[in-house]
């Protein structure tokens, strides 16, 4: 948000872990901050598009004992005679965000094992792979580039009797680790997983954004949380640190996978010509 009275506005919402519809209601105010200081509460929900209980649940998760009052410590923003500031777009504050959590990755990239746990990783066999609801489409991405340059790779996106499955599975055939990426909002489930997978005996390596998830190595990451739903480049890119060390840990056998990777491509003619694509 740019400087004024939205600045104001982001000093209230910082470090706020907001649901979906709450931010639905945080974007409304952002853009229209202006009239909203005059709006009651119900006149509020129906602009923002949720329910009158959902404003009066936010103005609480601001601290604030319910709307009125967080109306009135609002409108001192807009009333009080400070210039109003060119007002910087949601998408533009999400994508700074982004840059902040990945700069903030970058500066702990010394204190991460990855060179250690690539190497652990890169000799477990097979390793599984487990990420449970909105975690899915990260453990996936980090399974579809592990399978490149390992030979044996599970993902596991499915709860249930299924995943208990495919954890005793895996372990049954010699896995000694599980990487599980497991980000909010968190799914019971997945941690139920991860306490039975300690039984089996396998030991865990988790990406996620709590720094003090219980779990042998935890690689954390903050996520985005400017837009309705979460964004996960930080998370993504430290990823894919862990594969580039699994990669590092196994030189002859990457280099022997890639080769074998792309002659199959080639001859199956699976991606287009490079001056297509």
């Amino acid at each position: 948000m740019a400087d004024g009275y939205h600045g104001g506005l982001a000093v209230l919402l910082d470090g706020r872990r907001l649901s979906p519809v709450q931010r639905r209601i945080a974007h409304y105010l952002s853009e229209h901050l202006e009239e909203a200081i005059f709006l009651s509460s119900v006149e509020l929900a129906e602009r923002a598009g949720v329910s009158q209980p959902s404003v009066t649940r936010f103005a609480m998760v601001l601290g604030f004992a319910g709307y009125p009052e967080l109306r009135q410590a609002l409108r001192p923003l807009v009333l009080g005679g400070a210039a109003q500031a060119p007002q910087e777009s949601l998408l533009r504050g999400a994508i700074d965000a982004e840059i902040r959590n990945l700069a903030f990755v970058r500066e702990r990239l010394t204190a991460f094992p990855l060179k250690e746990l690539g190497e652990q990783l890169a000799a477990t066999e097979p390793l599984p792979v487990l990420g449970l609801r909105v975690s899915c489409g990260l453990a996936t991405t980090l399974a579809y580039y592990a399978r490149r340059i390992h030979p044996d790779v599970r993902l596991l996106t499915h709860g249930g009797s299924e995943l208990v499955d495919g954890l005793h599975a895996a372990r049954r055939a010699g896995a000694e680790w599980v990487v599980a990426v497991v980000l909010p909002r968190y799914p019971r489930e997945a941690l139920q997983a991860l306490e039975y997978a300690e039984k089996l005996g396998l030991r865990a390596a988790v990406i996620t954004d709590k720094p003090e998830f219980p779990a042998e190595v935890v690689l954390d990451a903050p996520v985005g949380d400017r837009l309705v739903f979460d964004s996960h480049a930080a998370p993504l890119a430290l990823a894919m640190a862990l594969v580039e060390a699994m990669a590092d840990a196994a030189p002859l056998r990457t280099q022997a996978r890639l080769e074998e990777y792309e002659r199959m491509t080639d001859e199956t003619g699976t991606f287009l010509p490079g001056d297509l694509a």
